[in-house]
């Protein structure tokens, strides 16, 4: 069957940029195209706060020959990112319409590798919930059934990739929020190793953040990784540098590693739909056939009373801080009237938490840490879920409602399992492994699987991502809105 211009958006990376190189497809032809679907399919997903219409300017400068790893290929930045001279929202209405005086460190280095930027797209306001549904810009829609949630917080760049607006869009995860959205929209999502990637110019440092991107396959995952990995000057704490190029150490043979399989949630309340029980089972055998050694774990240090509000302590003061950053932008205070309910309570939360606690909280969660990197020391990766429950229907998870610290606690049912790689800092992935079978009533939804790393493990990570999608292939896949 011919190929069709929609079709172009799915290829690889790697491969767009090579034909843009060689003068088979124009920057042009390859930005046009992603504004033409972002236009035919926005409307309908609202992946995008805004499309730059000037992204073609830059790609006709872009000719054959140019050097750069990725001229000429369309690219989306979530939008609590600054791109100098765009506008900055984090999805909130006491942000206004703040635009960029500089480029944030990924930005930068996407810009420096010849992606053309054509839009930011959504998140939930400051990125707090693993869903995408805004007071300010609505809700954004999964491709796979638009009438679930794409995952959050990174959901419109997820939306964007998984129905061919863009082959590529950044993303970044605080507390699962590339992970959750990949395993939502079928992608593949990493997490790298804290300090991995700079916060620069902003921070030096933070303990639960980390960039990257959501993409298609593990070696575009990994590519990207080359080129946003490494500090800038000023930062506090970097991981250190990989014995060879993320790109390299993907392809290399991982070897037999012994891998523990983990079922049980450090939320206690959080029950695994049985769906995704059997994919992580099926995940083991295959991994099995891969030449592995896969043992089932019960007794992981992480059902900790009173996690989550240790979390909220750490979570929430630099949620906070977002907020009064974005008062001080736009020179007003933040009042309910210009914030959603939950940030809201988060704000009046913090205000009532003195900087000792704070400490003692960041402390505690450290010790927690800890503990999980030293249970985990004895094997070279866990497998587990990335999701407890499919794909939730929109407005089941609500910042807007009359009790949104409920919605906030509902949220850790959905998505129990990622924040745990956030405190310890260790690198993660979610793979696109399987959908939901033939006669289930959520039938053809994606389903994520997660692995988690040993420390500045993302080299593994990636080596037996490629492995599992050479032997479980999921790419050619395609949403019913594509």
């Amino acid at each position: 069957m011919p190929e069709t211009a929609q079709d172009v958006l799915f290829r690889p990376v790697t491969e767009l940029a090579a034909q843009v190189r060689s003068g088979e497809l124009s920057s042009r032809e390859l930005v046009q195209t992603s504004l033409d679907r972002i236009e035919a399919l926005n409307p309908q997903l609202n992946a995008f706060v805004d499309v730059y219409d000037d992204a073609l300017e830059e790609a006709d400068g872009i000719a054959p020959g140019d050097p750069r790893p990725f001229a000429g290929v369309p690219i989306a930045i979530k939008n609590n990112r600054s791109i100098a001279g765009r506008r900055l929202t984090f999805a909130a209405e006491l942000m206004g319409d703040f635009v960029a005086p500089t480029d944030h460190n990924t930005v930068r280095r996407l810009k420096d590798a010849g992606f053309v930027i054509v839009g930011s797209t959504t998140l939930p306001e400051y990125g707090i919930l693993p869903v995408t549904e805004t007071r300010r810009f609505g809700a954004t829609r999964n491709p796979w059934d638009t009438g679930r949630t794409p995952g959050g917080s990174s959901g419109g760049s997820a939306a964007a990739v998984a129905s061919g607006m863009v082959p590529i869009a950044h993303a970044n995860d605080g507390g699962g929020s590339t992970r959750i959205p990949a395993a939502c929209c079928g992608l593949v999502g990493l997490k790298p190793q804290r300090g991995r990637i700079s916060l620069a110019p902003e921070l030096g440092y933070q303990l639960l953040v980390q960039d990257g991107v959501l993409t298609r396959t593990v070696q575009e995952t990994a590519e990207l990784l080359d080129v946003l990995a490494g500090p800038e000057l000023g930062d506090i704490a970097w991981a250190p540098a990989p014995e060879a190029p993320f790109a390299e150490l993907a392809r290399r043979d991982p070897g037999r590693l012994r891998i523990a399989l983990v079922t049980r949630s450090p939320l206690e309340d959080a029950t695994l739909d049985p769906v995704h029980a059997q994919a992580l089972r099926d995940a083991a055998e295959l991994l099995s056939g891969l030449g592995h050694e896969v043992v089932e774990v019960e007794d992981v240090p992480w059902t900790v009373p009173g996690v989550l509000q240790l979390f909220s302590a750490s979570f929430g003061p630099a949620l906070t801080m977002q907020m009064a950053f974005a008062g001080m932008v736009n020179g007003t205070e933040p009042s309910p009237q210009n914030m959603e309910p939950l940030s809201w309570a988060i704000w009046e939360l913090c205000q009532g938490i003195s900087a000792t606690q704070a400490a003692l909280a960041d402390a505690q969660l450290q010790g927690f840490a800890r503990a999980i990197v030293t249970f985990t020391a004895g094997y070279d990766l866990l497998l587990m879920p990335s999701l407890a429950e499919a794909p939730v229907p929109l407005g089941t998870i609500d910042a807007c409602s009359a009790t949104p610290m409920e919605d906030f606690a509902r949220s850790g049912l959905f998505t129990p399992y990622t924040a745990i790689s956030n405190l310890t800092g260790s690198p993660a992935i979610s793979l696109p492994l399987y959908e939901r079978p033939a006669g289930d009533p959520d039938a053809g939804l994606p389903v994520g699987v997660q692995l988690v790393g040993q420390p500045a493990g993302e080299g593994t990570l990636l080596a037996v991502g490629a492995q599992l999608e050479a032997a479980a292939p999921w790419a050619a896949r395609r949403a019913p809105v594509s």
